[in-house]
């Protein structure tokens, strides 16, 4: 490993310091060239990286900033989804209407170690712990720009950013005021045989309005209908389950497609037949059979503005947002009539800023695809009947002289006769049941209801006692932050153990304290923090920062930080409580999972230990009995334990700048991390005796054990390191490239540590985007190519390698001098070749469209 980070290294120092030449002008040379590449956008302050007001240039941490402007010039749908084409980012897609943003790895469908903040408010959807992709952010219309840090940032934030934050600015009511509507209509479904082309529409409303200095409000609306991409991966999940009885391929009596729901583990049968033991699933029924592929999502908010006096303002907001999309977790699920709606209050002044926030959610009729699939085929007919008419049908059917393939299709359709088809009334009238019943072992039916509550507050010291502060040349500031969630018992999602009446109560505090100072004539910046967290069931855990910046010029400016960060587990983590499949997933807090983890197998043993046992029957002439005994030895008792938080450890390095007359802005960086007690699921059983003696017949036969999948920690050590270059190149006052390339690296101490998550991250990511302002005769456009290489991908639902892709995405737009309407046509993947970006997600094609932006000003 420390070969491979020397010689890393080695080409990151060239990166960072072959460029350093053109990068060390002088003072004169910047004064002359003061309009050139954006130099005043580079000279935005931002406030996301140290949560005060700081040049971008000069930001101690990794800092990528996206203006909406230079996002509308991209070919992406909208400027959250432009957030791909910035540098470190990672963005995945399990729904049209869900995007999942990451950075530095580790990423999944419910990124809990991502923050996603809305003017510096949270947006998260409380039980899941993440956002909902863009469901309750800021309307397209409303964006000012997004700031995005890379890597750690819970010294600062708390809220379990280890892995990053994105902060969407929005647009201030006092300075943009008017009417604005924006319509997009699109077609996406192009080219595929088994899919007509859909209509996709997506409408932006924003009106803000300021009574001279003092008061202003602004209202927004969004609304989104069209059809989401279809999620059909017919890869078998269990091709070698009949390997030893030579029956392969479509021919598997265990076939298990990705996108084929109620044929998994929980729904198989070692059944003996003519002297073998097969193991037969029953047919479940594919993903586009049983789900609702339309999207109708709307959202909307209206916020009050007052400000008293200069340098104070007081604003009271509320958020809506309805969706109607699909959500993939360690299930594919519906999202129907889901509901979040967030209240807020934010002040704001020089010296303090205090923001007291209220997220309310309700799954509304959403469903689980798998357990709607499974109960399904159970109102039909129950497993043991099933097993039981397949196993006569076989019987029957190898008498009557057909082979041993034949007599197994024959079984299915003989078991499977009267089962209801998809498009039925039938079919119908039994789903519209089972999704109304809370029960994932009986229906199908999600429903939860949670809230969280949070408060902050900032106090800006060095503005306070400005005299004091100005002549040490410092700057100190203070936080704190509260958090609690209610979550309602369900029965099914979530249960109270302590009190089934009650709501689940999990709450966090936290504050830092942030000294800054600036030496050596302003050239060299030092910061120090120190942040202290407290979340129930745990200990009070330290957090601390510390960064520097040098900058020999304002063109050029180096920096180097050192920061730690804890993740406590979120709500689903520790309190979940699911029978889903046959497996109950379980929080991996003591008083969820107490005694499991003590008498609990791991899933890969039992694997192993049920695959020999069946290999020795059918193909070495052992009994049952006798298999069993030969191979209990594979059995491995569970040797994780109760969930404590997440620890990383981060350390970075990088370099921003100008060079070649400012016509090159370059941005690079390293890091490394280091992780301990890294949360991930463990699968794991527990007979149903106590004798020692019965424990393995019992493991080998999944009707006498009890399945669970319990959250817990990594007993390796985890590693990663990686880094990113990000160039913006000015040919002329017309023409603009920029280029950004990702570099992310898993190593562990340990490769068979067992547990069901992964680093699901490509090695290489490219992007680049040209832009021309004008092509001809005020028609604007521009190209964005991305690639990223193939990479291992881990989840519950389904793991594998997700294949390498590339796509482009293209624009043209023109500007009406009146009556202020700016039209634009473009394609996201261009040139429509299909690609998956996780697995177990859908294919994306190509979405071709148009849109109008009409902005009226008072």
């Amino acid at each position: 490993m420390m070969n491979k980070l020397r010689f890393f290294l080695g080409i990151l120092l060239g990166v960072f310091f072959v460029p350093l030449i053109g990068l060390a002008q002088s003072n004169d040379t910047l004064k002359k060239n003061s309009d050139t590449l954006a130099y005043q956008d580079l000279q935005e302050f931002v406030v996301s990286s140290s949560r005060i007001s700081e040049s971008l240039l000069r930001s101690p941490v990794s800092i990528v900033q996206l203006q909406a402007n230079d996002a509308k010039n991209m070919g992406s749908l909208s400027c959250f989804d432009a957030i791909e084409n910035t540098k470190g980012v990672q963005v995945i897609t399990p729904s049209l209407g869900f995007r999942v943003i990451n950075t530095r790895g580790f990423s999944n469908t419910t990124n809990v170690r991502f923050t996603q903040l809305v003017d510096g408010i949270d947006n998260q959807a409380p039980h899941i712990g993440a956002p909902i992709a863009n469901s309750l952010g800021a309307n397209d219309l409303d964006i000012d720009k997004i700031e995005l840090v890379p890597g750690t940032a819970s010294a600062l934030y708390g809220m379990n950013a280890i892995n990053g934050l994105a902060n969407i600015r929005t647009k201030d009511p006092f300075i943009h005021q008017g009417f604005s509507v924006q319509q997009l209509t699109g077609v996406n479904h192009l080219g595929r045989s088994d899919q007509d082309a859909k209509l996709f529409s997506q409408t932006n409303l924003r009106y803000a309005k300021a009574y001279k200095s003092k008061l202003a409000f602004k209202i927004t609306i969004g609304y989104t209908d069209g059809s989401d991409w279809v999620a059909d991966d017919r890869t078998d999940l269990a091709p070698t389950l009949n390997a030893s009885t030579g029956l392969l391929g479509t021919d598997n009596p265990a076939y298990d497609e990705v996108n084929g729901y109620g044929n998994e583990s929980s729904n198989r049968k070692t059944l003996s037949l003519n002297g073998k033991n097969y193991v037969v699933a029953r047919t479940g029924y594919l993903e586009r059979e049983i789900t609702d592929y339309s999207i109708n999502n709307f959202k909307g908010d209206i916020g009050v503005y007052y400000r008293p006096k200069k340098g104070h303002e007081l604003s009271l907001s509320y958020k809506d947002a309805l969706i109607n999309s699909q959500y993939q977790r360690s299930n594919r699920f519906r999202m129907e009539n889901y509901t979040l709606q967030q209240f807020s209050l934010d002040y704001q002044s020089e010296i303090v800023q205090i923001k007291a926030y209220l997220t309310l959610e309700n799954t509304g009729k959403s469903y689980n695809l798998r357990s709607l699939a499974e109960n399904m085929d159970r109102s039909f007919k129950s497993d043991n009947q099933w097993f039981s008419d397949y196993t006569t049908a076989f019987n029957n059917a190898t008498a009557g002289g057909l082979s041993v393939v034949e007599a197994h299709s024959t079984a299915r359709n003989n078991a499977d006769n009267g089962r209801y088809e998809p498009g039925s009334a039938g079919f119908e009238q039994k789903k519209n049941e089972l999704i109304e019943i809370n029960n994932w072992d009986y229906g199908a039916a999600l429903r939860v209801k949670a809230n969280l509550a949070h408060t902050e507050g900032l106090i800006h010291w060095d503005k306070l006692f400005p005299e004091l502060f100005t002549k040490w040349k410092a700057q100190l500031l203070s936080g704190f932050d509260y958090r609690s969630y209610f979550i309602v018992p369900d029965g099914n999602y979530f249960i109270n153990p302590g009190d089934s009446t009650h709501n689940l109560i999990y709450s966090k505090a936290g504050g830092f304290v942030q000294l800054s100072k600036d030496l050596c004539k302003n050239k060299l910046r030092l910061s120090a923090t120190l942040r202290a967290d407290k979340a129930d069931y745990f200990d009070w855990k330290l957090n601390p920062r510390f960064t520097i910046v040098y900058s020999p010029t304002e063109l050029l400016h180096v920096r180097s930080s050192y920061q730690s960060g804890y993740r406590f587990p979120s709500i689903f983590e520790g309190f979940s409580n699911v029978n889903s499949g046959g497996v109950k997933r379980v929080g991996g807090l003591k008083i969820m999972s107490d005694g499991i983890f003590e008498n609990s197998y791991t899933k890969a043993s039992i694997d192993a230990f049920q695959a020999q046992v069946t290999t020795d029957i059918n193909t070495n002439g052992l009994t049952q009995s006798q298999a069993i005994e030969q191979n209990k030895a594979l059995l491995k008792k569970n040797p994780y334990t109760y969930l404590k938080p997440e620890y990383v450890r981060s350390f970075e390095i990088g370099v921003r700048g100008l060079a070649l007359k400012k016509s090159l802005f370059l941005d690079a960086d390293f890091y490394f991390n280091s992780y301990d007690n890294f949360i991930a699921q463990v699968e794991a059983s527990v007979p149903n005796t106590t004798d020692q003696d019965s424990i393995p017949t019992y493991l080998y036969t999944k009707s006498k054990q009890s399945r669970y999948r319990l959250w817990t920690n990594s007993q390796s050590k985890i590693y990663s390191y990686g880094a990113s270059l990000g160039l913006k190149y000015a040919c002329n006052s017309n023409i603009s490239i920029a280029f950004n390339m990702t570099y992310t690296k898993l190593q562990r101490t340990d490769n068979k540590d067992g547990l069901e998550d992964g680093f699901n991250t490509p090695a290489l990511a490219f992007n680049s985007t040209i832009v021309a302002k004008n092509i001809w005769n005020k028609i604007g456009g521009s190209v964005t190519g991305r690639y990223q290489t193939k990479f291992d991908y881990v989840s519950f639902l389904v793991s594998g390698e997700v294949p390498a892709y590339w796509s482009l995405d293209a624009q043209l737009n023109y500007t009406f001098d009146k009556p202020g309407i700016i039209a634009k046509a473009g394609a996201t993947n261009l040139l429509n070749k299909y690609y998956a970006t996780i697995l177990g997600g859908p294919s994306i094609g190509a979405m071709y469209y148009l849109s109008l932006t009409w902005k009226l000003k008072d």
